[in-house]
């Protein structure tokens, strides 16, 4: 997929550079307004805003089917984050190395948003061997719903679903990074932003872990993920 960034008014590059430390880097929008000047790019906080949650999100699309293989033993949780006031979470999923698998930020935590979760992530990931995951209701609801789905497939071994906590310790660890990154900015006001914004810091996530392309620097990546 090619990331279009016609009609824009500042080049590709720019706007690249601008998102990616935006994302990748704890720093606040104004900060990152100044540091953006001393490089000879005058742009205000509001510009940089409409960069991130337009481009941020469809690098992240982009990314998706392009990262390294994964492990088939993987590990679901959900961490939460504020939209307009209000709580909403975030489901996450790596696998038994750290290596993210996929997420996504349902409007709702029931047994529909967790069964998408699971076809999203079987989508780019192929089909894990066991899932480890907490004793949430709807999550166990929608691997139910998945091993269902896959029985009329004929797929002769559901996916096994391990219930121990410490198993999921992994996780847990992990969504410091996303807390770490998102808690200055404390919420978000629209919920396709937050979507957009949280897909890209995941994406900032992966390129750390070394999901993509070894050997090149972090934005080189990011830049080449764009298209």
């Amino acid at each position: 997929m090619t990331i279009s960034f016609k009609g824009t008014h500042f080049p590709k590059d720019v706007i690249l550079h601008a998102v990616f430390f935006y994302l990748r880097y704890g720093v606040s929008d104004r900060d990152l307004e100044e540091i953006m000047a001393e490089r000879g790019v005058d742009l205000d906080h509001a510009t940089l805003n409409r960069w991130v949650s337009r481009y941020a999100g469809l690098v992240a699309d982009a990314a998706r089917y392009r990262k390294r293989p994964t492990n088939r033993s993987w590990r679901m949780d959900e961490t939460y984050v504020k939209v307009k006031g209000e709580w909403v979470y975030l489901y996450r999923a790596i696998d038994k190395n750290g290596k993210t698998l996929d997420f996504m930020l349902p409007k709702r935590r029931n047994k529909a948003a967790a069964t998408k979760f699971f076809a999203r992530a079987l989508e780019v990931n192929g089909l894990p061997r066991k899932i480890v995951i907490d004793k949430s209701g709807a999550t166990t609801a929608g691997i139910k719903a998945i091993n269902k789905m896959l029985k009329g497939l004929d797929c002769p071994i559901p996916i096994e679903v391990v219930r121990r906590k410490y198993l999921n310790n992994i996780i847990e660890q992990d969504h410091r990074f996303i807390k770490r990154r998102t808690r200055p900015m404390l919420g978000f006001k629209s919920f396709a932003s937050a979507a957009s914004v949280l897909a890209g810091i995941e994406l900032g996530n992966m390129i750390r872990k070394g999901q993509f392309t070894p050997g090149l620097r972090p934005f080189q990546q990011f830049s080449q993920l764009a298209g």
